[in-house]
């Protein structure tokens, strides 16, 4: 027999989740007031570019929490800024504070449309590149007389590949032609052949950087998982699933050193996989305690690329760090989304990959000695790369990301001239001084 909640019950319960929300309103609140009264202080160090100086702005109006989708294209403007002027555009009070303290090219912060207006009005903004779909993206979008160009954050095949929203773009730069298949099958009406431009990846010429730990005859095994995603499809995470039996075989081997670098979001809103995480973390504190020699390494630090190059085997999520280990063209096992209902497109490279179901977890150090030395999935990797990358080889990605702005620049020059005198002109926002901090974005 079922038994109803009685009514006070569901009233107290409405009442505990009415207390939260309003605690986390007054938090956010709080934290918001904070990081402007920072900003405040910080400001007069980052001035305003003097008009005419910016060519090329990056428009990122999420919170600090999704900067990792910036920060992977940090080395990449870095080189770009010696060819043309580039600024980023930030909206959210919290990333504009870490982007002033750690991006190598300038920062202007906008937080009010008319601040927006007036910096468009006097610039001579020809390229404006979007990392992800945040809907404020909207407030940029209005403004003509400039190419709006989607670079993404990464290439995978997740279904935020084939979203209907690259059509709100002017151009879009993607990976290769894997990527460009995606898209023709996926996109109804898209002109594929003018709007999506092969680029390669131009992260991976900047994979690098100093090792945490001392290099010996441990074979490095890298798990790089995703978050668990906001519904069931797009659960692609492991840690839940296979991360915790995945990381305890590792670490119980004097053989193996892992390194784990989980998602920065890993957690957010799901509290089984919140506790998985935290578990995964805090057993490799435990086996460095024991023993400081194999030097195990949690990875929650800003720089993504020596990971990839220093791993002598990669176990990675349906996510873009697949495609960033295989750009490196080095081992790679794929999780297996533990959810039927997880949309895999395996009509590419996952159809073709190493696959990590959960149940083989506890037995991942059998299954790194396989694929370590496996002579057919070394010639797979090398076809795929090839696929999704094009030509791999260093500098040749960087290469083309430059012909492709130095294209849309002499293009622009080509409109411009057709319309001497045409100025860029008010348009109101609905949306004007929406003030909010959360995330938004994939």
């Amino acid at each position: 027999m079922l038994h109803r909640p009685s009514t006070d019950l569901i009233e107290t319960m409405a009442l505990l989740k009415d207390f939260a929300t309003a605690r986390r309103v007054g938090r956010d609140m709080l934290r918001a007031r904070h990081n402007r009264r920072l900003i405040a202080t910080r400001r007069e160090g980052h001035p305003m570019p003097a008009p005419g100086s910016v060519s090329i702005a990056v428009y990122f109006a999420d919170t600090k929490v999704n900067l990792y989708q910036m920060r992977q294209w940090y080395a990449p403007l870095a080189e770009l800024s010696k060819r043309y002027p580039v600024s980023i555009i930030a909206r959210s009070p919290s990333s504009v504070l870490a982007l002033w303290d750690e991006a190598p090219v300038p920062t202007v912060y906008l937080r009010r449309v008319s601040e927006l207006e007036q910096f468009v009005s006097e610039q001579s903004l020809k390229i404006v590149f979007y990392v992800n779909q945040n809907a404020k993206n909207f407030q940029m979008f209005r403004y003509g007389r400039m190419w709006h160009v989607f670079i993404n954050h990464g290439e995978s095949d997740k279904m935020y590949m084939t979203t209907n929203q690259f059509k709100a773009y002017d151009f879009s730069f993607v990976a290769g032609d894997a990527a460009l298949d995606r898209l023709s099958h996926k996109l109804w009406n898209f002109d594929l052949e003018t709007r999506a431009i092969a680029i390669g990846r131009p992260q991976a010429d900047h994979f690098a950087g100093e090792l945490p730990y001392t290099p010996d005859d441990r074979t490095v095994v890298l798990y790089a998982p995703t978050w668990e995603g906001d519904r069931e499809a797009a659960a692609y995470g492991s840690i839940a699933s296979h991360g915790v039996a995945l990381a305890k075989a590792v670490l119980s081997s004097d053989k193996h050193r892992l390194i784990y670098r989980p998602h920065p979001r890993s957690g957010v809103v799901d509290d089984e996989y919140k506790r998985a995480n935290i578990a995964i973390i805090a057993a490799i504190a435990e086996a460095n305690e024991t023993d400081p020699s194999v030097q195990h390494i949690y990875d929650d630090g800003k720089e993504l690329g020596w990971q990839l190059v220093a791993a002598d085997v990669a176990i990675t999520d349906v996510s873009a760090m697949v495609y960033d280990r295989l750009a490196a063209g080095k081992p790679l096992i794929v999780t297996r989304p533990a959810s039927a209902l997880v949309d895999i497109d395996e009509a590419g490279y996952l159809g073709s990959c190493e696959w990590l179901r959960a149940e083989q977890a506890g037995d991942i150090l059998s299954i790194v000695s396989r694929v370590q030395f496996d002579a057919d999935a070394q010639e797979r990797l090398g076809f795929w790369a090839e696929r999704h990358f094009g030509d791999t080889s260093q500098g040749s990605a960087t290469a083309r990301f430059h012909d492709a702005v130095d294209s849309l620049v002499a293009l622009w020059h080509r409109h411009a001239h057709l319309h001497i005198g045409d100025r860029h002109g008010s348009q109101g926002d609905p949306f004007e001084d929406d003030d909010d901090e959360s995330p938004a974005s994939e």
